[in-house]
């Protein structure tokens, strides 16, 4: 699976000003419902239930919030490099400036484990992830997003 399959340039958020981890994930819920046709409130209510069970955040400055979404036809994702770091409640107690949204259907099954595991391997890739927090604009990210997947063997 390649992450070009889940991301659209237009689902890049460059620089992202977020002061904490609700606000962030609200951003990026509204920028899920614009891409989507899906109502923010859900969208951003299904990622706090979500973050209750347990934080998405994945350790070395990465998080991955996702979730299952009633009428989503297909995966869709939205990644953000934050302005400055976020206390996300991290595994490792790191705060947070990579972000990967994944939305789902509610029918998506092993996709959507297949592309949390395919986000996963591409964010935890130090020079990727190096790469990624010194790019200057949304067109760069997307590339070295989906440039990435391309040239690893999944």
């Amino acid at each position: 699976m390649d992450l070009s399959d889940l991301l659209v340039i237009d689902a890049v958020l460059p620089r992202l000003k977020s002061a904490n981890k609700k606000q962030a994930l609200q951003e990026m819920a509204a920028k899920a419902a614009a891409l989507t046709s899906r109502d923010e409130r859900d969208i951003f209510e299904t990622l706090m239930q979500r973050e209750k069970l347990g934080s998405t955040g994945v350790g070395h400055g990465v998080a991955i919030p996702h979730g299952k979404l009633a009428g989503l036809d297909r995966l869709v994702g939205v990644f953000a490099l934050l302005d400055r770091p976020i206390d996300f409640d991290s595994l490792d107690g790191e705060p947070v400036d990579v972000m990967f949204l994944l939305l789902a259907p509610e029918s998506a099954g092993a996709d959507h484990l297949k592309a949390l595991a395919r986000i996963a391997r591409v964010l935890r890739d130090d020079e990727t992830a190096a790469k990624l927090r010194a790019a200057d604009d949304a067109a760069a990210m997307y590339t070295l997003l989906t440039e990435n997947v391309r040239s690893d063997a999944a």
